[in-house]
């Protein structure tokens, strides 16, 4: 019997709206994920008046990033278990909606236990979503170039969805006061001047409870460019409501289901003799490529304050927009008003966290935006590799064993010394980390079988992956909380010594992580075409 793999077809129309609508569920899982890094220090702030550096910081830093993980591992489980059940386009469209509308609603917050509650159906939808679409598209192609070809380029939507976040908090920071938003400065190439692209001023509506919610409380801030940034998470229910009626279930599964031929999908069976390995080697390493992402790049809305040039912006900031005159006549006038010296303290520092914090912020967006190109890079190199090197763990390998140099360098060093070097370190961070989630999404679908490819994926990912890759979030923050030291009087500590310790920290996270990755790789299974075209 012939094993030659079916020729590659021209994609079909119905073919290319499963991509498109797979293509924005990537682009936007990642979008939602990577919202919170963006926008945690803003809203911690503002919703609860904790300092990074402090112990609340710590605890609240830590559950905002673990329990939604929780949820998304558990539920993310469940759904890979309901995408075998009940077909991929049925969860995979619910899964975009749910994440879509928590979003949105999150701007809302008034509180951080309602925050918590919003981010936790969103991670949900996200973990959901992922295994759906990658087993979707797995199953639409019988060529393995052609489907690899797919897996590989719609993948890359989700550093798309990450350069995208990056803009977004961007615009949202010059669009809550009114100003412009600077998408790219003017630069100067071997004697070429560029202009600087530039979106004029446009003032975003104030955000307010509807009044039949004011149970809920009032927003304070109404303002706020982290909220604006988390709305705009309700972008991709839009093409999804118009292209849905028009969307097919996956073949493969659906015939399988007709003729009564799909078996149960159970937990256990990912642990059998034939998969056991495969299962337990794909978590540990989905596990360690988030941790590097969530561990160490992540972290650099933290990191960013602490660089000499941020640090520059920041003080000619306060200089022309709360001068010592100003911030004297405010002290005298709160004592005049017989207000405690703490509630003076707290009255100084939120002026001038109005005015440091979008400093600090457009600065961490920007360094979040060269990285996502970096994982753009990163995810075409992947699925233009993967046509030509046939061993997947030599493939893997390629972004593996540079990230064992490059990553303790980029915190270490650059992340310390130089916003330009950061810049460029920030790129080859992307590209090496990012690049390894198309890995996955490529890897998976190859070695299950159709009843137990949801949840074989599930279980990678959002066992691995999400529940404790993300996990690393709160790793660094907590190994930096036990390491810094507080400041004079039991003062918070500064800026500076939370954001180099966080620095320092992230390299060894990352390093640690890419080295158990690649001694991991060793027993990494080699897939067998058509070994589970059951």
């Amino acid at each position: 019997m012939s094993t030659t793999p079916a020729p590659a077809a021209k994609l079909t129309s119905t073919q290319w709206l499963i991509c498109i609508i797979a293509s924005i569920g990537f682009a936007f899982d990642i979008y939602e994920l990577l919202m919170l890094p963006l926008i945690l220090r803003p809203a911690l702030l503002e919703l609860g008046g904790i300092q990074p550096g402090t112990p609340q910081f710590t605890t609240w830093f830590s559950i905002l990033f673990y329990v939604p993980a929780i949820a998304g591992g558990v539920f993310g489980l469940l759904g890979g278990y309901l995408t075998d059940r009940l077909g991929r386009r049925r969860v995979l469209t619910w899964s975009i909606l749910l994440y879509a509308f928590s979003a949105f609603a999150a701007g809302f917050a008034t509180n951080l236990g309602m925050l918590l509650f919003f981010r936790c159906l969103v991670f949900i939808g996200v973990c959901v979503e992922f295994v759906a679409a990658v087993a979707w598209l797995a199953e639409l192609f019988d060529n393995p170039h052609q489907r690899e070809k797919v897996l590989g380029f719609t993948q890359a939507f989700s550093s798309i969805g990450g350069l995208t976040v990056a803009i977004a908090n961007g615009m949202a920071v010059a669009w809550a006061t009114g100003a412009a938003y600077e998408l790219l400065p003017a630069i100067s190439l071997a004697g070429i001047n560029f202009p600087s692209i530039t979106f004029p001023g446009v003032q975003l509506p104030a955000i307010q409870m509807p009044g039949f919610l004011s149970f809920l409380g009032a927003v304070q801030n109404e303002h706020a460019p982290w909220r604006y940034t988390l709305m705009s998470g309700l972008i991709p229910a839009i093409p999804l409501l118009i292209i849905r009626p028009f969307l097919p279930e996956s073949p493969a599964w659906k015939q399988k289901r007709e003729t009564g031929k799909l078996r149960r999908a159970s937990i256990g069976q990912l642990f059998s003799p034939q998969l056991k390995r495969t299962t337990i080697i794909t978590t540990i390493m989905f596990t360690c490529s988030f941790a590097a992402a969530f561990g160490a790049i992540q972290q650099m809305p933290q990191i960013v304050p602490g660089l000499p040039e941020v640090q520059a912006r920041v003080k000619d900031a306060l200089d022309k927009g709360f001068p010592a005159e100003k911030e004297a006549a405010l002290v005298a006038k709160l004592k005049s008003e017989n207000k405690p010296e703490a509630d003076i303290k707290k009255a100084v520092g939120a002026e001038k966290r109005k005015i440091s914090g979008p400093v600090e912020q457009a600065a961490a967006s920007n360094a979040t935006k060269i990285q996502e190109v970096g994982g753009l890079v990163g995810r075409f190199l992947l699925a233009g590799l993967a046509l030509y090197i046939v061993s997947r763990r030599s493939l893997l390998r390629v972004f593996l064993i540079p990230g064992l140099v490059a990553m303790p360098l980029i915190f270490g060093w650059a992340a310390i010394n130089s916003l330009s070097y950061l810049h460029i370190g920030m790129f080859f961070a992307g590209l090496l980390t990012v690049g390894q989630f198309s890995f996955w999404g490529n890897y998976l679908p190859l070695v299950y079988p159709v009843h137990l490819r949801g949840t074989g994926e599930s279980f990678a990912a959002n066992m691995g992956g999400r529940l404790v890759g993300t996990s690393f979030a709160a790793v660094t923050t907590t190994i930096v909380g036990a390491l810094v030291a507080p400041g004079p009087n039991g003062a918070p500590p500064s800026a500076i010594n939370v954001a180099h310790t966080t620095a320092y920290v992230a390299a060894g996270v990352a390093f640690t992580v890419y080295l158990v990755n690649f001694i991991a790789s060793f027993w990494l299974p080699e897939p067998k075409e058509g070994e589970f075209d059951e």
